[in-house]
């Protein structure tokens, strides 16, 4: 496929297929991504091949790293083909440019007859045409026997025209002479527009190669060997032979081969790779560790639970590939464009050549020709068809190296216009890992004595040994450090936004907020002071209570993450208002929000209200992105313009969110932004060029410059715009053939710039 009407013609084909219910095509993959059911895949193929085009067909035996691998050697065996025939077509046009007007000025050459020198051209040009631009005229003819036209259809027109009217001026020049019409001919120039469309092509394939840079450089992170042990000894096997169950050893500086669970040893593990963040992370026995990252110190033992296509990199690869095809909503603009652009270009073209054949000065009949062809020629639905894929390939691509997984060029779109963020303050404000930093027995507890510091934590942890909230781990490490042996609790029940209630050793506990004791008529009032003054600090007060009497709090904090701050500052410069839910109380969340920066708060949010909040800030106008862990959050991520689901150990919600980010770094929230922001910029730059390139070319190429010399009364052309135009205002066909290799080089081009610096990548 060449450009956007190649994508629309197979698009319909098809989406003609019954069964089909969408097909969308890329341009800048060559891939088509089918949604059917109930139908043979094999009729796909047929279709596609009705339209004029050949398709491959996924899957069988061979395995996807195999068939990845085979259609690489595929792409390279063309590119090299491609740059030999480039080389050629250039160095023969260069030669036919100098030499065809050398003959009418050089002493000795002015005098050969062209009857002579003609022919000679013509053996020169006929290897560019019939060997460097075959490719040109096969392609024209498959999709023309089926009624259709593309790109290649405008560039075969163009040559044939150039070369077929020489031919003619050659070896029959006796027809124009009996209808009195002046003949020329234009070797050198349908040489130079095969060379240049080739090298056009060729620098085009080259950068698509770069577009695709990112999801190779993710592909070489895979490891190709593990040591495997079994029954007492070390096997190295291929990675793709280890199965789920076995266990792993991984040395000092090996790659981890697969994901799975520490069973033994400590080290620290560089993740950089796939979640972005520089620093190494510890992980030991019961901690979850990704395939392809890098073990840097210690010796691991780990068990296999994600290999092969189950792993994280490869469903991250599969995501990254499957986002690069698909197609933003602005796709569907260039779509209605493409779908009359080339018949409306060969209308155009047609048209130009009987206006000045029978309305042009003498030589009527060449202008019509040249001008003919400059409009076939300078037509470019190739930078139509690259302008959005290939912004979207590199942008995506982008943000996997920087462990911002995007889901789809919807999202990226979605995210452009985000002016709203929502987050939890658990786990994105903060660390995620409360503790308790304060134990407050009351002086009178329950039956008028106060109860040990150690005994209210052992019953309190005793209590929250049932409860999955982070605040019952942060209490249960505390009784863990203070050694303290915990009862099993019963009749445990927990509600959620304000505690839970539990009996442990036949005393019935509540353990909880202000509010929830004194919805159950508990007298608390002893603890206020102290509640009121954890929560001017940042910290959360758990007031709990013994046979329905208060008898002391355990004051929780959560430390903010070391990037929080700056993240926020980051947004805020973007001019994204922050809003943080949070289930605390309204003096903790204020003391948290005004530590990094964020104005609006909304606290006492109970899980199943997040959905309402952002619901009403979508009524106010606002476009909304809601950052959560993708599991307990998936009503407001689904509610939410775009949804931010926050990845942690091997749970990375792939499916659950517009995005999905591989750490919980606030700076990764600004970082999707911004890549949404600057990779639908570059998108729209691409078609305000494609389109103005067309609209002010195709006028230029059927004579417009001449026409306006007539209008402003010049003689001729400015002499800087003569090697474009000639003297009278005609586009030099050469110059239309440059052109356009420049409109979709310059498309891929500006889309490239949306890499990362070099640096970076490395």
């Amino acid at each position: 496929m060449t450009c956007a009407s190649c994508v629309r013609r197979v698009e319909r084909a098809l989406s003609a297929v019954d069964g089909v219910e969408t097909a969308s095509v890329n341009l800048a993959t060559e891939e088509a991504t089918v949604t059917a059911s109930g139908i043979d895949v094999a009729r796909l193929s047929e279709a596609v091949d009705g339209a004029g085009y050949e398709a491959r067909l996924p899957g069988g035996d061979v395995s996807e790293e195999r068939e990845r691998d085979a259609l690489e050697r595929e792409r390279t065996a063309e590119y090299r083909a491609l740059r030999r025939r480039t080389v050629y077509a250039l160095a023969t046009a260069a030669l036919l440019v100098a030499a065809m007007p050398a003959t009418r000025w050089l002493p000795g050459l002015d005098e050969v007859p062209a009857r002579l020198l003609h022919p000679l051209f013509f053996a020169l040009a006929l290897p560019v045409q019939l060997w460097a631009g075959w490719q040109f005229y096969r392609a024209a003819w498959r999709v023309g026997r089926h009624g259709s036209a593309d790109m290649n259809t405008l560039i075969a027109a163009g040559t044939t025209a150039a070369f077929g009217y020489s031919v003619l001026a050659t070896f029959a020049p006796g027809l124009f002479r009996a209808a009195g019409v002046e003949t020329a001919v234009f070797f050198d120039t349908a040489a130079a527009i095969v060379a240049l469309v080739l090298l056009g092509r060729l620098l085009e394939a080259r950068a698509k190669v770069r577009t695709g840079d990112a999801v190779r450089g993710l592909i070489a992170l895979r490891p190709h060997l593990a040591r495997v042990w079994e029954e007492g000894e070390e096997y190295e096997i291929p990675v793709r032979a280890v199965r789920p169950g076995d266990i792993v050893i991984v040395r000092p500086a090996e790659q981890i081969p697969v994901g799975g669970e520490v069973v033994d040893g400590s080290s620290a593990v560089d993740e950089s790779m796939l979640t972005g963040e520089s620093l190494p992370v510890a992980r030991s026995a019961g901690d979850s560790v990704f395939g392809a990252t890098l073990n840097t110190t210690g010796v691991l033992r780990v068990r296999a639970t994600a290999v092969g296509q189950d792993s994280a990199l490869a469903r991250i690869i599969r995501l990254v590939e499957e986002a690069q095809g698909s197609k933003a909503p602005i796709q569907a603009l260039v779509d209605r464009v493409a779908a009359v652009f080339v018949p409306a270009v060969l209308a155009v073209a047609a048209a130009t050549f009987v206006a000045w054949l029978l309305g042009g000065p003498d030589p009527a009949l060449t202008l019509a020709v040249l001008n003919a062809v400059a409009v076939l020629i300078v037509a470019c639905p190739c930078a139509l068809g690259l302008a959005t894929p290939t912004a979207i390939m590199v942008g995506i691509g982008r943000g996997a190296q920087e462990g911002i997984l995007i889901r789809s060029a919807e999202a990226l779109e979605r995210g452009y216009r985000v002016d709203t963020v929502v987050l939890d303050k658990t786990g994105t404000i903060t660390e995620g890992r409360p503790e308790v930093t304060g134990v407050v027995p009351l002086a009178a507890g329950p039956g008028g004595r106060p109860l040990a510091a150690s005994e209210l934590v052992r019953l309190a942890a005793s209590a929250e040994r049932a409860s999955e909230h982070p605040y019952a781990g942060a209490i249960l490490r505390e009784a863990e450090r203070r050694g303290l042996e915990l009862a099993w609790p019963e009749h445990f029940s927990a509600i959620p936004g304000s505690g839970v209630e539990a009996s442990v050793d036949g005393r019935r506990l509540l353990i909880g907020t202000p509010e929830l004791l004194a919805e159950r008529g508990v007298e608390a009032d002893a603890l206020a002071g102290p509640a009121a003054e954890a929560g001017a600090g940042g910290d959360t007060a758990l007031l709990v209570a013994v046979d329905g009497r208060a008898a002391g709090l355990l004051t929780v904090s959560d430390p903010l993450r070391p990037t929080a701050r700056e993240g926020i500052a980051r947004l805020r410069a973007r001019r994204v208002e922050v809003v943080m839910l949070t289930g605390d109380r309204r003096e903790t969340a204020r003391a948290v929000a005004d530590q990094v920066g964020i104005d609006r708060v909304v606290a006492r949010v109970q899980p199943d209200e997040k959905t309402r909040i952002v619901r009403e800030l979508q009524e106010q106008g606002r476009v909304v992105a809601t950052v959560g862990d993708g599991i307990n959050d998936a009503p407001a991520l689904a509610q939410a313009d775009v949804g931010i689901a926050v990845g942690s150990g091997t749970d990375v919600a792939l499916e659950t969110a517009g995005v999905t980010l591989m750490s919980a770094d606030i700076r990764a929230v600004d970082g999707a932004i911004g890549l949404s922001r600057a990779t639908i910029r570059t998108m729209k730059q691409n078609l305000v060029w494609a389109f103005a390139y067309n609209v002010a070319l195709i006028p230029v190429a059927a004579g417009a410059g001449y026409l306006a010399l007539g209008v402003l009364g010049r003689d001729e052309v400015p002499l800087a715009l003569q090697p474009l135009l000639g003297e009278s205002g005609f586009l030099n066909p050469i110059a239309a053939a440059g052109a356009m290799a420049v409109s979709s080089v310059s498309v891929m081009a500006n889309s490239l710039r949306l890499r990362p610096p070099r640096r970076s990548r490395s």
